[in-house]
């Protein structure tokens, strides 16, 4: 069916011809994105014009706008109609009636409608006390009756905002950036909103607005077709929800990517972050020209009167070589010559950051249309200023940004197309890779005094997750990459060799710490092993530090801090010459003593909760100490089901276990009875602590089977929240034989949920194995705990039972 046919239709049937040509033409798979907004559009203005027109009759000064992105042409199937019925005044009830004869037929077919009924005065009125009235006019387009109405609203509104340019710019500005604060940058949300996030659609339309306002116009180059692409993106969002919705919600990515013919629903979020990322690029260089050209107008009059009249040159003042500022921004010195000068977009780059200033566009477009590549290796200039601007702090964002725009950064380290853009599918990561990527690089520019190499550091903070865009493990990719990537930029071979350590282990302080019994020499001598220097071994610590701030607030704690601290000072000691002590069962402390005298004598468990709050690697952290948790000992007498029993009580008042540690205490002469102690550190998934009491009264109860925990865990996990239409990746278990020569580390990763630990503590239990220890961590919704375990004479297990223990513990996770 063609448009002709459509629109036929839409005229012979009325509203039910319109809403059956529109709903053939929204299942048309030939026909989609701006041809089907246009076709849309055009069905829209047929049917409407018809509803005018029957209503009109002997009535004049009166005509039918459409505004908005209706105004545009620009529907989207779930879109709203933004119209105004606009008059001269002269009958205002025969206006009512036709308003009626319009608006209710939109609504009978259950259409959104945005709709008024306004003088040309009214609406200029209008727009001057309401800014978005004002964008929405600024797209007026005319659908029927009297034309030269609607032409004299559209030269009344331009000519206004024009006019008003210098005031409601800053206003319109202000809206924008309060939006982004509100709803987030689009370019990184894995749950974006299309239209109201920074770089979505709202952006765009400020952007038409400036142009029109002929005060400065945004960069052209891709930002059509950026804004295209999310109109698309919306168009099959539509589509697949049956909704009128701007929310790219998870459960539904498949399905638009499918709609869009994509790949999948990374290649989807990857297409609409490319496209945000130029709407917000040009965002920031059109207001900051438009800030600059107000500052201009308003200091310009002064200056002319002050120095009798004539035209003023801006003043230029040098930065480096070939780069100068002017008027607030870098640019190229007139001297300049890009085509002999490989080295410099990143000398430029570099004394922007350094100044706090943004690369003008000219000056980038300039170097990215004629700078030459450099050699390879790099020579030295070029791979000192890299290390300036990675070292640059927070400005090193704003201008790699800016080179990025241009594709400066691709052809300076082609590696980094594989993560441009490249989402991150865990709650814990707040950025793209690429952008991770920078934050660590400017979050590492901090610890540069704490190392011998800083630009080691920065280099290695800037390419250690290089290996995500290939498959595998991103750790082991990286590492290859990396020597290639270094290599290229002019490092000598054993610095290639430290950054590809650094970028081969840069999980594995924290993991190690958070996962692995600190007290037991083989955790110790294997990351010595790893790191081999204690230069490396600094540098590495800094790099774990940098990458999870960087990568955001639940990646690291005063408690992951200190435990990472503490490993560092027993690898450095290793590193140094000292062998690590043998652990040995440490004398009870006063306190445990106490504790377990009591166990014995009352034949119940006692317990006692005391908060740690000592800061990591011997520094306050900001605002005092922050709790690294809190220490709960229990003493208990010896007895089956212990750990899970403990777990499980823990579970229920809502306590987070991050390290647990069980032995036999040995008693004092005299007392009588075998006493398991309990030294474990936890914390408040919120609000206080429970009461010791409460603690002490739900364990006995535990013990003695009459508090139903699995049920009351099972109560809980079934009110839980789940996300609609996504599902969990599987558990997995894995046995570490070389972790320990103590006991056997059993490794499991599955999704966090409540009373995980109880339910891996009862399989445990029933296994037959006993629990040494226990390295509880979390990032987001994933859960990986590490338990050394041993046999009942206290020995590791055989490879052969600790395989079955892992395979039956898989099991049971699993179902």
């Amino acid at each position: 069916m063609t448009s002709t046919d459509v629109r036929n239709e839409a005229e012979d049937s009325g509203p039910s011809g319109y809403a059956a040509a529109r709903l053939r033409l929204l299942q048309e798979g030939a026909r989609s994105g701006p041809p089907r907004r246009s076709a849309l559009s055009e069905l829209t203005d047929e049917w409407l014009s018809g509803l005018f027109t029957a209503g009109t009759e002997g009535l004049r000064g009166v005509s039918l706008v459409a505004v908005g992105g209706y105004g545009r042409g620009e529907l989207s199937p779930r879109s709203d109609l933004d119209l105004l019925l606009l008059h001269d005044g002269a009958d205002n009830a025969a206006v009512a009636a036709l308003a009626d004869r319009i608006w209710y037929p939109v609504w009978d077919l259950g259409l959104a409608l945005d709709h008024s009924v306004r003088t040309p005065g009214e609406a200029r009125r209008t727009a001057g006390e309401d800014l978005k009235v004002q964008l929405g006019l600024l797209d007026a387009r005319h659908l029927a009756g009297d034309l030269g109405l609607t032409a004299s609203l559209r030269t009344a509104v331009l000519a206004d905002w024009r006019n008003q340019a210098p005031r409601r710019l800053p206003e319109l500005q202000e809206l924008c950036a309060e939006r982004a604060a509100r709803q987030g940058e689009l370019q990184y949300l894995l749950e974006p909103d299309l239209k109201e996030a920074r770089g979505g659609l709202r952006d765009a339309t400020a952007l038409r607005a400036v142009a029109a306002s002929w005060l400065a116009d945004a960069p052209r180059e891709g930002l059509d077709d950026a804004r295209r692409r999310l109109l698309d993106v919306r168009d099959a969002l539509h589509l697949a929800t049956g909704r009128a919705t701007d929310r790219l919600a998870l459960q539904e990515q498949d399905q638009v990517a499918a709609e869009l013919g994509l790949l999948d629903a990374d290649t989807l979020l990857r297409q609409v972050y490319e496209a945000a990322r130029v709407i917000s690029y040009a965002s920031d260089v059109t207001w900051r020209e438009v800030g600059r050209v107000l500052r201009s107008r308003s200091v310009r009059p002064r200056l002319r009167a002050m120095l009798g009249g004539g035209k003023q040159t801006a003043e230029r003042s040098p930065l480096a070589e070939g780069v100068v500022e002017q008027d607030g921004e870098v640019v190229l010195a007139r001297a300049a010559r890009p085509d002999r000068d490989p080295v410099l977009p990143l000398r430029a780059a570099a004394a922007a950051a350094q100044a706090g200033l943004p690369l003008s566009l000219h000056a980038v477009r300039r170097l990215a249309g004629s700078v030459r590549p450099l050699p390879t290796p790099w020579p030295a200039e070029a791979r000192q200023e890299l290390v300036t601007l990675l070292g640059s702090g927070r400005p090193t964002v704003e201008v790699w940004e800016a080179l990025e725009a241009e594709g400066l950064i691709t052809r300076l380290l082609p590696d980094w197309e594989r993560v441009r853009c490249r989402p991150q599918r865990n709650a814990v990561h707040v950025w793209t890779v690429d952008r991770h990527l920078i934050e660590t690089a400017v979050r590492a520019s901090e610890y540069t005094r704490r190392v011998s190499r800083p630009d080691l550091l920065l280099v290695a903070a800037l390419l250690h997750d290089i290996g995500k865009g290939w498959p595998g493990d991103h750790s082991v990719a990286g590492e290859i990459i990396v020597k290639d990537v270094a290599a290229r930029i002019g490092f000598d071979r054993a610095d290639v060799t430290v950054l590809s350590t650094l970028v081969r282990h840069h999980l594995l302080l924290v993991e190690t710490a958070t996962r692995r019994d600190l007290d037991d020499p083989a955790t110790v001598r294997a990351v010595a092993d790893a790191v081999g220097s204690q230069s490396t071994l600094y540098l590495l610590h800094a790099l774990t530090e940098a990458d999870a701030l960087a990568t955001g607030p639940a990646a690291w704690s005063s408690w992951r801090g200190s435990l990472v601290a503490d490993l560092v000072k027993r690898v450095a000691a290793v590193l140094a010459g000292e062998e690590p002590d043998e652990p040995e069962a440490a004398a009870p402390t006063a306190e445990q003593e106490r504790l377990a005298i009591e166990a014995v004598a009352t034949g119940s468990p006692v317990l006692a909760l005391r908060a740690q709050t000592e800061p990591p690697a011997g520094e306050q952290p900001p605002g005092g100490p922050e709790p690294l948790g809190v220490e709960l000992l229990i003493a208990v007498p010896d007895q089956a089901g212990v750990l899970p029993a403990v777990a499980g009580v823990l579970a229920m008042h809502r306590l987070t276990v991050r390290t647990a540690e069980l032995r036999s205490l040995d008693l004092p002469d005299g007392v009588d009875g075998a006493v398991l102690l309990l030294d474990w550190r936890v914390a408040a998934e919120y609000g206080s602590l429970p009461q010791a009491a409460r603690l002490r009264a739900d364990l006995v109860r535990a013990l003695d089977g009459s508090l139903d925990i699995a049920g009351r865990l099972a109560e809980r996990d079934a009110a839980y929240p789940r996300r609609r239409g996504w599902v969990a990746p599987p558990p997995r278990v894995t046995v570490h034989p070389a972790a320990s020569r103590l006991a056997t580390v059993i490794e499991v990763r599955a999704q966090d949920a409540p009373g995980l630990l109880f339910r891996i503590g009862r399989a445990l239990e029933d296994a037959d194995v006993r629990v040494r220890s226990a390295h509880a961590s979390t990032l987001g919704a994933n859960a990986v705990d590490a338990f050394y375990v041993t046999g009942a004479e206290g020995k590791p297990l055989p490879a052969a039972e600790a395989d079955a223990v892992a395979r039956k513990l898989e099991e049971m996770l699993r179902g």
